[in-house]
């Protein structure tokens, strides 16, 4: 995800465009939704150089799998984000740092003439994703007592007696045999 700033030089006004797909790193996502590690990273970009450094715009397109929060299936989930970036050269950051500027220790950097895109990538594509993704927005989940499918069969319920009131149950089933005796 480097790209390469000799495309656009140092003359300010000079842009390139290009088109590319990289290979998706590792922890690319959340524990329960991630773009797989090698799958596809879409990105269409803009390369612009200016005073400050090389401003990049782009978009990132790519698919997260994961599983629903409620009933566990397989999801996918597209992704398609916008970034705007700017990577300042190494003596306008040194400049940014002496006069105290606040951001600067935030700035990312044209180191060796190369742009590394993967934290740009990240911080657009990882809050693009869902927090609670479901594999369709009326799933129905587990059931809480036995664990199938709500989907699968919608009438499911289980009999179940509020433990605080078992003991009245119990009363209730010995008045019946005693009521039955005589």
């Amino acid at each position: 995800m480097v790209l390469d700033t000799k495309l656009v030089g140092r003359r300010a006004g000079s842009m390139h465009e290009l088109e590319r797909s990289v290979e998706t790193p590792e922890d690319f996502g959340t524990d329960v939704l991630s773009v797989a590690p090698g799958d596809p990273l879409e990105l269409t970009l803009r390369m612009e150089s200016v005073v400050e450094g090389v401003l990049v715009t782009g978009s990132v397109r790519a698919v997260a799998t994961g599983a629903c929060v409620r009933c566990l299936d397989p999801v996918r989930h597209p992704v398609d984000g916008a970034f705007q970036e700017l990577f300042a050269y190494a003596d306008r950051h040194a400049h940014h740092q002496e006069v105290g500027d606040v951001d600067a220790a935030e700035e990312l950097l044209v180191e060796d003439g190369l742009i590394d895109l993967e934290p740009v990538l990240r911080d657009t594509v990882v809050p693009a994703l869902p927090f609670q993704p479901v594999c369709r927005p009326d799933c129905p989940g587990l059931c809480s007592e036995c664990g199938i499918p709500l989907a699968e069969d919608s009438g499911h319920h289980h009999d179940v007696i509020d433990p605080r009131w078992a003991a009245l149950s119990a009363l209730a089933e010995s008045t019946e045999k005693t009521e039955k005796r005589t």
